[in-house]
């Protein structure tokens, strides 16, 4: 049984080798000759330019973020009361947006 099954093996290697063997053979493609025509040559990449912070427009964008913020203790106490101010969920997520945008800013 055994040898029956190394004759299998040994057949199926074979049948496996051709293929690649065959392969190395085979023509450049036109694409292939037009491709080592041209070297490849890389430019260095672009060093970073760093970016000036605009201290205005931190400076509004942290006194608009203040600003919303002291809101929110009272808009909390009203919906402690039972009332829901319908721009609490606009304020909330405009106070994360300025966050995220001095956030983003600062860490540049």
């Amino acid at each position: 049984m055994k040898p029956h099954s190394l004759l299998i093996a040994l057949v199926m290697a074979g049948l496996f080798a051709i293929p690649l063997s065959s392969q190395k053979n085979l023509p450049a493609t036109p694409g292939q000759l037009e491709a080592s025509k041209h070297p490849l040559a890389l430019e260095p990449p672009l060093e970073p330019q760093p970016q000036k912070l605009d201290a205005a427009q931190l400076r509004r964008d942290a006194g608009e973020l203040s600003q919303l913020a002291q809101t929110v203790p009272a808009d909390i106490n009203q919906v402690a009361g039972g009332k829901l101010p319908k721009d609490l969920a606009d304020k909330l997520k405009h106070i994360e947006k300025l966050s995220k945008k001095l956030r983003g800013e600062l860490a540049r």
